[in-house]
């Protein structure tokens, strides 16, 4: 079937098709290649993309950036004290100024709606960097890194994720197992699973695709059997310290540990995290959290020991965000 991606904007995976997505995922294989072997031709020569943050980055900043000045495309960083965005300015005057000032808007922040908003007014392509619904361009890194550690085909695939699954990585993920044929499981506790109008989406989308989706409480059962394990941060940026600790009772029994990954029954298993993760006490918060809980001395949500391990393909995951945002770019703008 042949895709056509131009003018485009990605907002949340709901509306690609399972075509389009392992077309941007094979494409990034592709400039992923070139750019080793030197051979990389820049197809965004002249173009200029906006990059709107209202939350900080490390990887979506840097991968955007990277992506576009290898390209040819030139990149402007906007953070909220350097723009009135829902400030002194409405989000549509907002976008009907960037639209006709840059080619695309890449926008990371809270609000879904903000980038709709965005893409609605712009008239120019708009990718989600994160919101608290979705994580889109995640999703192609992560679709891309499970592509390169498998030699199975996707409807062979499957995944786990575990921990606090009503966030944006457990809905994200969800749903793309769902589009792209994959056994998908959620371990998390009651109260901390996918919300039901995401997973009756992902079920009517997997009925499509032969997808399985599993959602259970059950932390082994969730990884028996399983070719990649998932795991996230359990506390989202701006929640107080103070979530931690009831949030920490209900999800140690998720924590990716040795034991855990051992019980995938799967020696090739490997393990995953969208970054940054509290694997040791060398950030900020993981200090703090491990002072006030000797029991995470080992880990928060993955333990040291499962982070640096030879299973522990999260550093590949990073820079395959690199080279999926470049197809993305590409697909929309060349």
């Amino acid at each position: 079937m042949a895709v056509n991606l131009r003018g485009r904007s990605l907002l949340s995976l709901v509306e690609e098709t399972p075509s389009e997505i392992r077309y941007l995922v094979d494409l990034a294989h592709d400039l992923k290649r070139a750019k080793y072997a030197g051979q990389e031709r820049p197809l965004l020569t002249g173009r200029s993309i906006a990059l709107v943050f209202e939350k900080t980055s490390t990887r979506t900043r840097s991968a955007f950036e990277v992506a576009a000045a290898d390209q040819g495309a030139r990149t402007t960083f906007l953070e909220p004290s350097s723009t009135q965005i829902g400030h002194k300015e409405s989000v549509r005057d907002t976008a009907r100024v960037l639209g006709r000032m840059f080619d695309a808007i890449e926008y990371r922040g809270a609000s879904q709606d903000t980038v709709e908003q965005l893409a609605a007014w712009s008239g120019v392509p708009v990718y989600n960097g994160l919101t608290d619904a979705w994580h889109p361009t995640q999703m192609l890194a992560d679709a891309l890194t499970m592509t390169e550690h498998t030699h199975k085909h996707r409807h062979e695939t499957s995944f786990a994720y575990l921990g606090d699954a009503r966030n944006n990585m457990g809905h994200s993920l969800l749903l793309l197992g769902a589009k792209l044929g994959m056994d998908v499981r959620i371990g998390a506790p009651e109260g901390l699973q996918p919300a039901p109008d995401v997973v009756a989406l992902c079920e009517g989308v997997a009925a499509e695709t032969g997808a399985r989706l599993t959602v259970t409480d059950d932390a082994l059962e969730a990884v028996r059997d399983v070719d990649f394990v998932h795991t996230d941060v359990w506390v989202s940026m701006g929640e107080p310290l103070e979530a931690w600790d009831e949030r920490i009772d209900r999800l140690l029994p998720y924590r990716v540990d040795a034991e855990l990954m051992a019980a995938t029954g799967n020696p090739r298993a490997r393990f995953m995290h969208c970054l940054p993760a509290y694997h040791d006490a060398g950030t900020v918060v993981g200090a703090e959290l491990i002072a006030r809980r000797p029991e995470l001395a080992a880990g928060v949500e993955v333990t040291d020991e499962v982070f640096e391990s030879p299973a522990s393909i999260v550093f590949d995951q990073a820079e395959n965000r690199l080279h999926t945002i470049k197809a993305l770019l590409v697909a929309t703008l060349a």
